[in-house]
Parts: structure tokens; sequence; C-alpha cells
């Protein structure tokens, strides 16, 4: 693993001390996230309230330059202005590489006709089941380890052959059991353990950002 890979989560454990414990689960995590992009994968992530508010912030910063510039291949730059000249030109100046990432907390033409339709509890599932193929990966982020919606969208990954990787606090709850790799913050209030995520999240996707870009 690259040096300048291992210096972000370090300086992320100088940060923030208390997250020393994790190390070990955070690049447990990031690999597995690593080896899925290196062989085409995806990333669905999904949590309530704030974690639905995180899952979108995590796919903001994989499906765009997060700290680098992230410039498109000459190759596809030649093809967009092959295709247009004029609108090519734009297309080419202005893309970034992207880590294909999905929230499947929007969606809400989806999400709400499933939830009336269907139920309520199974919506994450149900886009897991439609958007998930073997080796993509399904993060599952929630503060006690134990929302039923998450579960079932772990259960369902799991059983599409993909990877399920988790962020919690308290003692991780029930996703512990459906999670190949997890991290669990060392907080039990709800927001304070929100407010560890999103530091651990950022690492992650400047690690992955150092890695592919």
């Amino acid at each position: 693993m690259k040096e300048s890979i291992i210096r972000i989560l370090e300086e992320l454990l100088e940060r923030y001390p208390e997250l020393k414990e994790q190390r070990d689960n955070i690049l447990a995590v990031y690999k597995v996230l690593e080896e899925s992009y290196v062989n085409g994968g995806q990333l669905l992530v999904a949590g309530n309230g704030g974690s639905a508010a995180d899952s979108e912030h995590i796919v903001g910063e994989l499906m765009k330059a997060f700290i680098k510039p992230r410039k498109l291949q000459d190759d596809l730059q030649n093809k967009l202005k092959t295709v247009d000249e004029k609108l090519g030109t734009v297309l080419a100046d202005n893309l970034q590489g992207a880590l294909p990432s999905i929230a499947v907390t929007g969606h809400v033409g989806l999400s709400t006709a499933y939830l009336n339709d269907c139920n309520p509890l199974l919506s994450f599932a149900q886009q897991v089941n439609g958007f998930g193929r073997e080796g993509d990966v399904f993060l599952g982020i929630s503060t006690s380890g134990n929302s039923e919606n998450i579960l079932y969208a772990l259960v369902t990954a799991k059983a599409k052959g993909m990877k399920t990787i988790g962020l919690s606090g308290r003692d991780g709850g029930k996703m512990k059991e459906f999670c190949d790799e997890i991290i669990i913050v060392p907080e039990k209030e709800t927001f304070k353990i929100q407010e560890l995520h999103l530091p651990v999240y950022h690492a992650l996707c400047l690690m992955l950002e150092e890695r592919f870009f």
C-alpha cells in the first residue's frame, strides 16, 4: 500500500486519537473498497436521518474530485471531441474521473412507490437487489447498528455476493453479524457517533482518491 495512503490514515488518527483502536478496521474497510473498484465494482450506500445525509455526502466525494483534479484520460477526451468538437471540448475540459457510487437513500419516486405498495422497511433492500452485482460493495450506516432497513439491505447484499461494510457506534448492534468489515466509533450518543463518522469516511474517500487518481 502506498505510503501516501497510510499517511492519510495516520493524520486522521492524530487528529482523532479516540479512533486509534479502529485503525485496523478502517484499513480493512478501505481494502474492501479498493479491491471492488480495482475489479470494476461500485459502492451502494444507505443510512437514515443524518446517516442518509452522510450517504449522499460520501457519494459526492467519490463521484467527482475531492481534493485532486481527476482530469479525464486523453483517450476519453479525444472520443468526446470526435462525437462533437464543440460540445466534446466543453465535456473534456470539465468532466472528472469518478468512483461509481449510489446512495440508495434517494430516488424518491421509486422509494415512495415501494414504501406504499410493498414494505416500508425493504426500500433499501429493493434497490440493493436492483443495482447490486457480485463484487460490488454495500455500506450500511447505522449509529445503533440495529436499523432494520439497513439489516435487510445487508442481508440482500450478502445474498447477491456483494461485500458488506458498516459504520456504527455503541457496540455495533446486530449489523456486526452481516458486515464483512465494520468500523465502530467509540461513542454512544447518536450525534457524537455521527460526528466521528464524518472524518472516518472523509479519510476513506481521500485514501481511495489517492489510490485511483
